[in-house]
This record gives C-alpha cells, structure tokens and sequence, in this order.
C-alpha cells in the first residue's frame, strides 16, 4: 500500500490519530479527533473513516474501547508520509545542530566520539542510543611507542591512521628495560612506518617460524613485543549501546518480558548488529516498525538508525531505539543530525 492510496480526508486523520496515539499512549476515539487536526467533521463520519482505515490494516481496537491504535502498516504509513513531507525541517533542529557541533567536537578520539554520540542519543531521545564502532578495512601505524611499567607490563602508545592516538597495556613474558623497549620500537617506526598493523604483524610474526638462536637480541624483543602490541584492536566491529534503563519508562503495562527480550538481544549483539550492516549503505535514514526487523525481540520497538561517513565512504551507523509509539517526528531528524555531526567530527581527526 502507497500514501497515494488515502484519500486527503483519511491521511489526515491517519496523521491525526497516530499523532495523539504517541502523545498520550491510549486508544484514540472519534470524539477526541472531532475538530482536530484540521478535519471539521463529525465524530460519526470519523468513526466511518477510522472503520475503514481498520479495514485496511492501518488501525486496530485493542479491546472492547471504541478507541483504535496504529498498527505497524498505519506507523509505516505515518513515517514515510513524515519523511515525505517538509515538516521535518524546523527551527529547532539548527539548535541541535550547534548542540552537537559542541559535545562530538574533532578534538577527541574516534572511540570517545562514538561513545559521546551514543549518550547524546539516549539523552535527547529518552531511548537506547546505539553507535557501531567505526570499521576501518586498514589500519596504518604513524609511530609506536613502548613504556616499561612494573610486574612484566609494557604500555604501548600507538599513532594510527591520520593522527588517532591508542593506549594499550599488554602481559609480557618478562621484564623488558627501558633501553630495549626503545631500541624495539625505532625499529618497528623505521622498517614499518606507513604499513598497515594486519602486514606489519604477519611480517614480524612469520620469523618465530624462524630458529630464534639466529635472531640477535633486537629481533627477539621486537617478536616477543609486536604480537601481542600490534594486533588491531576491536577486529570484529561491535557498538556501543546507552540509556537502556530509558525503555523501562516507555514500557506498556505487561511489556516487561518483551523488554527483557530485546535486553537480552542487546548483549548477543549478533542480531543488533545485522541490523546495522543493512543500514551502512543506505542513504540517509533507515526505519524498522515492530516486525519489519525480522527479529522477535524487536516486534514491540522500532529502530531508527542513519549511517556516519568520512571522506564519503561508510564508515559505521548509528540508531535509537524505543518502543514502536516513539515520536518519530523528533527522533528522525535527530538520528540524521547527530549521523552528520559525527560524520563531519571525524573527517577533520
């Protein structure tokens, strides 16, 4: 079914009732809708329209009320008859705008920008903010850098990519001193500066097949060091998820379990982040309603998520998600604004 399928009278309406739907949280009647949303007609021909909208699959009686709810075709309909129109664009979103511009300014790293967005989310939406992890195919090394620290530990400070700074600590099998660590180290930024870390550490990594009598001293430590200091961190792109405890306040009575359900899909991780993946190549903004996942932990919520890009190129999305009745008139252009905030930080790292 297409918007061009209602009449102007029935979208209206449609509008009209999902609207206060999500305002209030109950089943909406004819006589609440009489005089609103610019329809002038009588609660009887309202109630024969809404008759024929739940014919159509877009509304529901969820009891023996009067009243009818969306179902997930009428917020469907609502949504993309939304996306559609110009409303969307308001003055509050140039507020947002410089709201985000502020909290996901360029001075941070690209892991503390994720998670700032992922807050920012859960905080302006009172939903669960989820922001993947930024996924680069290569990951080159600028300068690495190794610190003794007590009890067989060395701090490795890694310079990737452009100027993106990682700290690590990694368990050795000895105590190494300062002056080796450092000899280790000119030798990796001499031989292997400009290399991505996947070459770098099959390189180095390839001479323990090597008879380690014939590696001198520096070889040994650099081997003994780089396996374990250069490895890529977060191999397998994850995300990161806040405001989980703001479902709580939007749960519908006898909902608990359902919520229970999708806490559970957020630690298994597998379900969410298939989700995220159908959404790193769209353009612009992606919505599932309920069952539009085709996960049953999400039957009862809807995600909202727009991918972030740098240099064009897809680098991770970022979503809310909350119960299928949230304000998708607030929550879509702030998932949009906030993707391109981001989008836009990370590009000048």
């Amino acid at each position: 079914m297409t918007r061009l399928e209602l009449n102007e009278r029935k979208q209206r309406l449609l509008m009209a009732l999902v609207e206060r739907h999500i305002r209030h949280g109950q089943p909406v009647g004819s006589k609440s809708l009489a005089g609103g949303g610019g329809l002038q007609v009588s609660p009887a021909t309202i109630r024969n329209i809404m008759a024929e909208l739940e014919d159509m699959g877009l509304l529901t009686s969820p009891h023996t009320s009067a009243g009818r709810i969306p179902t997930e075709r009428g917020y469907r309909l609502y949504v993309d008859t939304l996306l559609a129109s110009t409303t969307m664009e308001n003055p509050d979103n140039a507020r947002l705008r410089d709201e985000l511009r502020q909290l996901l300014a360029p001075d941070q790293s690209p892991q503390a920008l994720v998670s700032q967005a992922s807050r920012t989310l859960a905080e302006l939406t009172r939903m669960a903010g989820l922001v993947a992890v930024p996924r680069r195919e290569v990951t080159t090394l600028r300068q690495v850098e190794f610190l003794p620290l007590s009890g067989q530990r060395v701090l490795v400070v890694l310079v990737v990519n452009r100027s993106e700074v990682q700290n690590r600590i990694i368990q050795t099998g000895r105590e190494y001193g300062e002056v080796e660590l450092r000899q280790a180290a000119n030798y990796i930024n001499h031989t292997y500066a400009g290399c991505d870390l996947d070459s770098i550490c099959e390189g180095l990594l390839s001479t323990m097949d090597a008879d380690r009598a014939q590696l001198d001293e520096l070889m040994q430590t650099t081997v003994d060091i780089a396996g374990k200091a250069l490895r890529p961190e977060n191999k397998d792109s994850d995300y990161v998820v806040s405001g989980e405890s703001n479902l709580l306040d939007s749960a519908e009575a006898g909902g608990i379990e359902k919520l229970r359900d999708l806490f559970e899909a957020f630690n298994r991780k597998r379900d969410i982040l298939h989700l995220l993946e159908r959404s790193v190549k769209a353009d612009g903004v992606q919505i599932f309603i309920g069952r539009e996942s085709g996960y049953q932990p999400f039957e009862e919520y809807s995600l909202v998520s727009a991918p972030y890009k740098v240099d064009n190129g897809p680098m991770g999305v970022l979503a809310v998600v909350g119960p299928t009745r949230m304000d998708y008139e607030r929550v879509i252009p702030t998932v949009d604004i906030t993707a391109r905030i981001l989008s836009a930080a990370l590009t000048q790292l």
